[in-house]
């Protein structure tokens, strides 16, 4: 068990006056316990408690190589599992539930103790994953190294006539040799690349595309996000002007990233270099994303989250503009907040890259 991260949970949980807080997210158990665990159907739940004995509830069907820390009840397949956490609370009045919960065994809860209120205590956890510390940040930082080398490695298979899925089974195949692990890339040529999350298909590379690759690995529990926007036999003028423009919105808003800086204002300096070249409508979705353990964790860089930028952080900057039935072209980098500004944590190169 990881005691500074539970005590930093305990605090929010204390401001939310919470007896009880349910933890039923496999990610963020594992942020909590160092145990990851995924329990498909069966109840699988991390309960913190202001009363110190913080319990795991498990299925005996799990397998534990070593002690966690934590007091652990088992339940067995069959049994009522609800009725094992209710025996372990005593007088709640506040229960914090995260929002993974499942509703049956909420709904089940309820009718076992409806005397008690119910509270959405998601950033209780939320809040303290969004800001990485040293362990964390370590492994984020070589997960992104990973994928830097995999981009350079993917780079010779880029050839006329390849597939997208041929692609990115390819790049499969590189992470895995990285002792890592894909979760799925985009892989999208030409028109394609104007569908912000498109799916990967069998459209073959040809001498005049685009080729926009966004993806990232698993590297020991944490994940690396990265975009990159070729040009493949040559790049046409109206491309260039679009490619440079995001280029510059990336560069423009990560050179803005200190603490105290509010999240929506990175996402409005980006906005704006884009829209000043009369792309605006064309960036469709917000900046960036938080991550660490999940690809997208809680927090988000947009127009509408005025929450200030702290030491720690790690997300996205991803401007993109697609130009539906062209092209599109995004540029996308995870930064981590320092001190007193940032850390690109990808070095891959943002030029023009014709192959």
């Amino acid at each position: 068990m990881n005691n500074d991260r539970i005590q930093e949970i305990l605090d929010l949980m204390e401001e939310a006056r919470l007896d009880y807080f349910l933890i039923s997210d496999p990610q963020s158990i594992a942020y909590c316990t160092g145990y990851y665990n995924d329990p498909h159907e069966r109840m699988f739940v991390f309960m913190v408690s202001k009363h110190g004995n913080h319990t795991l509830f498990m299925n005996d069907l799990f397998y534990l190589e070593h002690d966690l820390g934590v007091n652990i009840v088992w339940h067995k397949d069959g049994q009522d599992a609800i009725q094992t956490i209710v025996n372990e609370m005593h007088f709640p009045g506040r229960i914090g539930i995260d929002k993974n919960w499942a509703s049956h065994f909420l709904l089940d809860l309820m009718k076992k103790l409806p005397n008690a209120k119910y509270i959405n205590a998601s950033p209780c956890v939320d809040l303290v994953r969004m800001k990485k510390d040293l362990q964390e940040q370590v492994l984020m930082i070589e997960s992104s190294k990973i994928n830097d080398a995999v981009m350079e490695e993917i780079i010779p298979f880029i050839q006329e006539g390849v597939s997208e899925k041929q692609l990115a089974k390819k790049l499969d195949e590189l992470f895995f040799n990285h002792h890592s692990t894909c979760y799925g890339a985009i892989v999208a040529f030409g028109k394609n690349a104007a569908d912000p999350h498109h799916e990967n298909d069998d459209t073959l590379l040809r001498k005049g595309n685009c080729v926009l690759i966004d993806m990232g690995c698993v590297y020991k529990g944490y994940c690396s996000d990265m975009t990159r926007t070729f040009f493949y036999g040559g790049i046409r003028e109206d491309e260039m002007k679009v490619y440079e423009t995001v280029k510059k919105a990336n560069e423009a808003a990560e050179a803005m990233i200190k603490p105290g800086v509010k999240l929506s204002d990175i996402d409005k300096c980006a906005r704006k270099v884009i829209s000043d070249e009369s792309y605006g409508q064309y960036f469709t979705h917000r900046l960036g994303h938080f991550i660490g353990r999940d690809v997208h964790e809680y927090g988000d860089v947009s127009s509408v989250n005025d929450m200030e930028v702290e030491e720690g952080m790690i997300f996205s900057i991803e401007p993109g503009v697609y130009l539906e039935g062209d092209f599109g072209v995004r540029v996308e980098d995870l930064v981590m907040v320092t001190q007193d500004g940032c850390q690109v944590l990808n070095s891959f190169t943002k030029d023009i890259y014709i192959i």
